[in-house]
This record gives structure tokens, C-alpha cells and sequence, in this order.
């Protein structure tokens, strides 16, 4: 923080410029790991859902804004770390072996390490090297337990194992929300805090998920690549017309109106190289720090 006020001191002392300023680092966090999920596109809107899920969990349990706006940017935050694992072990179709998941369960530190140095880190430290904490003591990287583990931590974890089980991922499909809702109530106390986990529990009973689940934004469904499944990713503006890419196997498909929705449609043509290239969603990065701004920014 002696960097960012250092930094403010130099651009000027007024609200309005801090503001803008903690804004455009704000930006440059998401960017960043927008572009980390963009190497994997099985996660596609994997990053939005985990953030969506902890906002309303951590709504759920009666914390303040300022907490509720952290923990959802630590959940859009969480997998910085996977900026470090290998292309070859992040889209295995196989089982990991002992030496794969070993490197795997380095990326909450390098996830760390990555963002350390950023004058806004502190917004995601605990999501980002906890999220994989168990009040048991089994998780990973630092063998944590029971209240130990940081509040973020507990909720985001939760959540980003239920976007983990009802999302489809090169080994297998999407399990039901039921199913994986039922998974969560068998660990509570072991992998999944109890009490966060029930409050996960009934917010699940309520449909209150089901409009997160399977989406990559606000009633943005994923669209079905036909050789690969849901790893097709539209955005709001989309128009029909527009062309969109499977970054798994290149496949190309139009967008086109049907019914007052949009559907996708194959052209039997691969996208080229520009087409394929990492695009970052601004409007949508846009509208998490337009949520969260004013509940976090302006700290000193």
C-alpha cells in the first residue's frame, strides 16, 4: 500500500483521481486473470460463476459489503496461480499422476507470488492461496485447519468445488446440481466448512444457483461445441451474425436468432490463428469492478 500511496501522491490527492486510479489496478488484476483461464477451455466463465456463487454465499451469511465485494473478487481471482502449470497437465484427459498433482498443488503460491507485488493483493491473498485449505487439515499448500483458515478461503473453496463438479471438463461431463450439492453435505466439517456449507446447501435447495450454473455471464447459457460439449462462450453485445470459436478443437460456428434467443450454429470451418486468439471480455470486467468499487476502493 506504501506503493499505491506513493503512486497517488504523484497523480494528485483527489477522490475522483484515487478512485480512477485503484480502478485501472483493479483492472489490470482481472485482466490478468482472464488471460491465465483463457489457456483452458473447458473453464470457460469458470472465473464469473465461482465469484457469482461466492457474492451470494457470502451475502447468505450476513457479512458486510465491503467483505461480500472481496470475497467475490477473490473468487474471480483464485486460479492466478494456474499461470504456472503446464499446458499438457491443466488439459489432461486422464487421470494426474502423484508427480502431475503435485504440480497442480502449487498454484495457490505461485498464484500468490504472481500478484505479491501488486498494490491491490490484499483484496485476494486469502482466496487465492487458501481456497484449497480443509478444516480437516488434508488441503493444500500449508496443511490448515478448522478457523484457521481464512473466511474468504472457506467460502471460495466451497464454491469453486461445486463449479468444479457441475462443469464439464475434458474427462467427463457436467455431474447434476443435486448430485453435487449432495457431495458437498457428505464432506461438511471435512473438505467444506459446515456452517458456510449449509448455508451453500440451502441456497442450493431455494434454485437460488441454478441461474450460475452452465453460464459464462447474467443468462449467458455456454453453447455446445458438437465435438467437445459447453465450451462455447458468448457475450452480451453478441449479435447475430458474429462468428465464435471452440478454443479446444478450433471448431467455427454462427451465431444466429432463433426464437428471440441466440443459438450457435456450425460452419464446418476452423477458426485461424486471430480468430482464436485470448479476447478479454471488458464489459464484463467493466461490471465486476463497477460492483465492487465502491464497497473496496479508496482504502489508505
Amino acid at each position: 500500500m506504501s506503493l499505491f500511496n506513493d503512486i497517488s501522491r504523484f497523480l494528485g490527492s483527489s477522490t475522483a483521481q484515487k478512485q480512477n486510479f485503484q480502478e485501472d489496478l483493479l483492472r489490470s488484476l482481472l485482466v490478468m486473470a482472464w488471460m491465465v483461464e483463457a489457456r483452458d477451455p473447458y473453464t470457460g466463465g469458470h472465473l464469473w460463476r465461482v465469484s457469482r456463487f461466492s457474492h451470494l454465499l457470502a451475502s447468505a451469511s450476513g457479512l458486510p459489503d465491503a467483505d461480500i465485494a472481496r470475497i467475490a473478487l477473490g473468487g474471480f481471482l483464485h486460479d492466478l496461480g494456474k499461470i504456472g502449470v503446464p499446458d499438457h497437465i491443466l488439459n489432461k484427459t486422464d487421470r494426474l499422476t502423484e508427480e502431475e498433482y503435485a504440480v497442480i498443488k502449487t498454484h495457490p503460491e505461485v498464484g500468490w507470488r504472481t500478484l505479491a507485488g501488486h498494490p491491490l493483493a490484499w483484496l485476494a491473498e486469502a482466496a487465492i492461496r487458501s481456497h484449497h485449505e480443509m478444516p480437516n487439515g488434508k488441503g493444500y499448500p500449508n496443511g490448515l485447519s478448522g478457523d484457521d483458515i481464512p473466511v474468504d478461503a472457506r467460502i471460495v473453496g466451497i464454491c469453486d468445488a461445486f463449479d468444479a463438479m457441475t462443469s464439464t471438463r475434458p474427462y467427463r461431463r457436467e455431474m447434476p446440481i443435486k448430485k453435487a450439492l449432495s457431495i458437498i453435505e457428505e464432506n461438511l466439517g471435512g473438505q467444506f466448512d459446515r456452517a458456510f456449507g449449509e448455508r451453500f446447501l440451502a441456497l442450493g435447495a431455494a434454485g437460488k444457483l441454478d441461474h450460475i450454473v452452465g453460464h459464462s455471464d447474467e443468462g449467458i447459457p455456454l453453447h455446445e461445441c458438437l465435438m467437445c460439449g459447453p465450451t462455447l462462450v458468448l457475450r452480451k453485445e453478441q449479435a447475430a451474425g458474429e462468428h465464435i470459436y471452440c478454443r479446444n478443437c478450433t471448431g467455427e460456428y454462427l451465431v444466429q436468432e432463433q426464437g428471440g434467443m441466440l443459438v450457435t450454429t456450425p460452419t464446418k470451418r476452423s477458426g485461424s490463428a486471430k480468430d482464436l486468439e485470448p479476447d478479454v471480455d471488458n464489459a464484463l470486467i467493466a461490471r465486476v469492478i463497477h460492483e465492487s468499487a465502491s464497497a473496496l476502493l479508496l482504502r489508505s
